[in-house]
């Protein structure tokens, strides 16, 4: 097996690794920015960019959005760092930077993994290609923007940090991966297990699963209910396991005393196609002797298993993205052994590009994508027009271009009266494209009732697209 000399010693020489990553980071970023710039962003775009704006002024980060701390949401402190950048420009695309900076780097550890298994050169770079071809990759980087990427790479570190027995890079990766996201420590917990039981590093092993499970403890038993509630994080996150209960304690009686509910769920036909779909870029080395690392993906597999809710058992979002890594884990282990199903580069790297062809969600900017643009240039002329930092109602899509304020919502209820739309200092709509949270008759009657009101004037209309701003009295 190659030294720890001999794989970095590598590194100078391996410039089209490199330029690999560069690539991949560059489709990447512009895949993001375009389905950005089409109108396609949702509320989780709008809530980071405005928490992270507000850390950059110094404010307390309480998202309008959501009403929600951010902390409060996943305890992912990663994102005060990430406003760093902000101070240097506010912007929405250093979210969309980091996000495929982080997922194309991942290529890296999986590259000097591969080699420190004792794949040949080829190979190494064929489980690059596998890596970045890999459909949850390319589709939970168009998925607006999650701290979770930020863990793929760290998580892959970590792994190639212990084999080669350097504790600092492994702690800093542990530490980073934690700041991503609460739920994350479960699966830092389980690849500790596996370090300490499978690959013979007791310590790192003990390492990650003491400071999983201390994290785990201090971000759900302190930080998460100091910053909200049990009633905002059940609203919030656990709708999507509705079935077990509506509260933490009826959580914790059914998974214990009504077991057959939780079977029913788990075995179904929709449970089933998503393992099916996960596995089939990588089936080609599933052999038993070598799936030891999936221990570390039964936390991110079993949550996605047990919700009710269909979005996390599919390959368009991020939910599955803790799982990657260990996959590809795997898949090194078997192909270095010589087990495994597909042993030369060609077939491998083909192998992969069909599945990404299948599952990839690149079609959506011939397709889904396109859905907002008669009225583009309308929209954007509009947003151009929202010179100020004051409050805005306005849609959810139009929503994630306007968040650099401290107030503005996507919620509005018919119901509602003058009083309430008079917290607004602008009002924009677009009635032809209202998104999920609205319809087309809700705002054509809000359009109606702001044109009769003296404390709105329309500032512009143009393809159903209008722009109210309050008057100065």
């Amino acid at each position: 097996m190659p030294s720890r000399i001999s794989i970095t010693e590598k590194l100078p020489k391996r410039n089209h690794i490199k330029v690999i990553i560069g690539i991949s980071t560059l489709v990447l970023f512009i895949s993001s920015s375009l389905r950005h710039e089409l109108f396609n962003s949702s509320g989780d775009l709008a809530f980071f960019d405005q928490c992270i704006y507000l850390i950059s002024q110094g404010k307390p980060p309480v998202s309008s959005v959501l009403d929600f701390h951010v902390l409060a949401d996943h305890a992912a402190w990663i994102l005060y760092p990430l406003a760093l950048l902000y101070k240097i420009y506010p912007s929405v695309y250093w979210l969309f930077a980091v996000q495929s900076i982080a997922l194309a780097l991942g290529a890296l550890p999986t590259y000097f993994l591969a080699l420190q298994a004792g794949l040949k050169e080829n190979l190494a770079v064929a489980m690059v290609a596998v890596y970045l071809m890999y459909p949850v990759i390319y589709n939970s980087n168009l998925c607006d923007f999650h701290p979770d990427t930020i863990a793929v790479p760290a998580l892959l570190t970590a792994v190639l940090a212990a084999r080669l027995k350097k504790i600092a890079w492994f702690c800093v990766s542990i530490l980073v991966v934690l700041g991503c996201k609460a739920v994350l420590s479960l699966t830092v917990v389980a690849m500790g297990i596996w370090l300490l039981l499978f690959e013979n590093r007791r310590l790192y092993g003990a390492i990650a699963i003491i400071s999983g499970t201390i994290w785990f403890l201090i971000a759900n038993w302190i930080i998460i209910p100091y910053f909200g509630s049990e009633a905002a994080l059940l609203n919030r996150h656990l709708y999507r396991y509705s079935y077990l209960g509506n509260s933490f304690s009826e959580m914790v009686q059914i998974l214990l005393f009504q077991p057959k509910i939780i079977f029913n769920n788990l075995f179904s036909i929709i449970n089933l196609e998503y393992l099916c779909f996960l596995l089939l870029p990588v089936i080609w080395s599933l052999r038993p002797q070598y799936l030891m690392p999936l221990i570390s993906v039964i936390p991110c597999v079993a949550l996605n298993l047990l919700a009710d809710h269909p979005s996390q058992k599919n390959l368009v979002l991020h939910y599955s993205l803790p799982a990657i890594p260990f996959l590809v884990l795997v898949l090194i282990g078997s192909l270095a052994a010589g087990k495994a199903w597909l042993k030369q580069r060609q077939a491998i790297i083909l192998w992969s590009l069909v599945w990404f062809l299948v599952f990839g969600k690149y079609g959506f900017f011939s397709s889904k994508y396109l859905h907002n643009i008669d009225n583009f240039a309308a929209t954007k002329e509009a947003i151009a027009l929202v010179k100020t930092k004051d409050s805005v109602l306005t849609t959810d899509i139009i929503t994630p271009h306007l968040t650099h304020r401290e107030f503005i919502s996507f919620k509005y209820n018919p119901s509602q009266d003058i009083a309430e739309l008079n917290k607004f200092h602008y009002v924009l709509l677009n009635v032809r494209h209202p998104g999920w949270a609205a319809s087309p008759e809700s705002l054509s009657n809000l359009v109606n009732i702001l044109k009769n009101q003296s404390s709105f004037n329309l500032e512009y209309q143009q393809d159903d697209v209008y722009l109210f701003e309050k008057t100065i009295s």
